[in-house]
């Protein structure tokens, strides 16, 4: 590819990104501090990907997506999920209509653009797998009829750590289809004032609806176009391969802390969400410090740790870290 196609196109995404900047603000209105939680929901918006958000109650997981949702002008919807919640409470059902004589289908929750399921670890393992159907195949059956989802469609789910009484941990394949599993954290003091202080007040600001659902699809079109030359794509397989074959890096140590390494998924991922990187940082070519800025959020529900990790409480991100510091930077 030439260098005058790579400024075209860097100009050119400059200028489309701008709205990136007036998101952030909008956001930044409603939301205090969480500057990485936000633009993680920004990186899952643009690259086309589910985002799994971990966190104590409190640390305004729900209030983040429902911000996102008034700024794009799109249909939310949250969903509790409770042990006693059934898929159709998630889909929709068939409903017999004594008038008609028919039976007709009532849509669930899940036809919204954005959809929070929160507390997702709450229900059994049959609901949760309604809503990744509708994740992995942006389609819903119901009966016999097969239903598209509305574009954009993001689903966040959230989960309190899983120590907790009462939950049903999400299957290795399950967590595979969220592209970013991001970990929520207590905001700092100086934030936690503003907090109080917003609620005592009682006056909360509300975000303006800025941006069309439209808009975020032509702004995935061009995330896709951002320029990722043949050594990221090197280095991104590399870090992949890392997680599975850590001796062949040198690593061989890990090599009894893994159980299981990242998926071809994870590769992907990778590679979408560092185009949505380079994009929000409004750069239409991605550089190595765009694969490591999304690194951590898209491995770290990806590596299977060991009994041997575990007792030695070796943590993903510990080994997400020694393999970027290992795998060579192109």
């Amino acid at each position: 590819m030439d260098s005058v196609n790579i400024k075209e196109l860097n100009d050119r995404i400059q200028q489309e990104s701008s709205f990136v900047d007036l998101l952030t603000m909008e956001m930044n209105k409603v939301i205090v501090g969480q500057k990485s939680l936000i633009e993680n929901l920004l990186i899952g918006l643009l690259a086309n990907g589910h985002i799994l958000l971990e966190g104590v109650p409190g640390l305004a997981k729900t209030l983040a997506i429902n911000t996102l949702a008034s700024a794009v002008d799109a249909k939310f919807s949250r969903i509790q999920f409770t042990p006693d919640l059934l898929p159709a409470d998630l889909i929709g059902t068939m409903i017999y209509s004594q008038k008609s004589e028919t039976f007709q289908i009532k849509k669930g929750p899940v036809f919204a653009n954005f959809v929070l399921a929160d507390e997702i670890n709450r229900s059994p393992a049959k609901v949760q797998s309604a809503l990744l159907e509708a994740m992995q195949e942006r389609q819903v059956t119901i009966g016999d009829e097969t239903f598209k989802l509305p574009e954009p469609f993001l689903v966040m789910a959230t989960q309190n750590p899983i120590e907790q009484e009462g939950t049903y941990p999400l299957p290795e394949a399950q967590l595979d289809r969220f592209m970013l599993k991001v970990v929520v954290t207590y905001p700092k003091k100086e934030e936690e004032r503003l907090i109080v202080r917003m609620n005592n007040t009682g006056e909360f600001p509300k975000a303006n609806a800025i941006l069309k659902p439209e808009d975020i699809v032509r702004a995935r079109k061009l995330v896709r176009e951002v320029y990722m030359d043949e050594k990221i794509e090197r280095y991104i397989v590399d870090i992949v391969f890392a997680t599975r074959n850590p001796e062949e890096y040198g690593l061989g140590k890990l090599k009894n802390l893994i159980s299981y390494g990242a998926s071809p998924r994870a590769s992907i991922s990778l590679s979408m969400a560092a185009k949505a990187y380079a994009f929000i940082k409004r750069r239409g070519y991605v550089i190595p410090e765009d694969v490591r800025a999304v690194c951590n959020e898209v491995l770290r529900h990806r590596i299977g740790l060991t009994y041997e990790a575990e007792a030695e409480n070796v943590t993903t991100e510990q080994i997400i870290a020694e393999i970027i510091n290992a795998v060579e930077v192109p």
